[in-house]
C-alpha cells in the first residue's frame, strides 16, 4: 500500500509534510504493487551465482545505470523490507555487488561456481547444525519425561 493524498502519490523515501492528516489515507497501488514485487523476485534472484555470471558476460555491471540501481535497493536490507526475502543469500550478494572487483570477477565461470559450492556447503552445514539442536532437544524431553515419571513411582 501507498499512501496517497490529494496532491498525490509518496512511495518509499518522500516526505508528507505537506499532506493534511484528513486527506491522507491507505489504499493500494497497483503500480507501486507491481514494482515491489519486480524488485523483490530480481534482489532474490542475485543468490544465484549462475544469474550473477549472465549479468556480468552481458555487460551489466559496466553500465553505470544498472550499478546504480544496485546500490539503490540497498533498501531492502531495512526491516520493513528484509521481512519479505526468502533467500538471505541475496542481501549478502547485494553488499559484494557494490564492489567492482567483485562485479569484474564474476564474469568467470569458475567464480560462480565457487560462489555455488560455499552457498551448498554453508546450507549442508546449517541443516546438520539445526537437526543437531533438534534431536537433542528431543532426547531432553525424553530423558526429563522419564525421570519424572521414576520419580513419581518412588513416592
Amino acid at each position: 500500500a501507498v499512501v496517497s493524498t490529494q496532491s498525490g502519490h509518496y512511495g518509499r523515501g518522500k516526505t508528507m509534510s505537506s499532506a493534511e492528516p484528513s486527506d491522507v489515507q491507505m489504499e493500494p497501488d497497483p503500480t507501486a504493487t507491481h514494482r515491489f514485487q519486480v524488485e523483490l523476485e530480481f534482489v532474490q534472484c542475485l543468490a544465484n551465482p549462475k544469474y550473477l555470471t549472465y549479468l556480468a558476460q552481458h555487460n551489466y555491471f559496466k553500465e553505470a545505470e544498472f550499478v546504480n540501481y544496485l546500490s539503490y535497493l540497498q533498501y531492502w536490507k531495512e526491516p520493513v523490507y528484509v521481512k519479505y526475502i526468502k533467500y538471505p543469500h541475496c542481501l549478502h550478494m547485494l553488499d559484494l555487488l557494490q564492489e567492482k572487483p567483485f562485479r569484474d570477477e564474476l564474469i568467470n565461470v569458475p567464480c560462480s561456481n565457487f560462489i555455488e559450492d560455499q552457498q551448498m556447503k554453508h546450507w549442508a552445514s546449517h541443516f546438520r547444525r539445526r537437526m543437531n539442536i533438534i534431536n537433542n532437544c528431543s532426547i531432553k524431553k525424553e530423558e526429563t519425561a522419564v525421570q519424572a515419571e521414576s520419580e513419581q513411582n518412588m513416592s
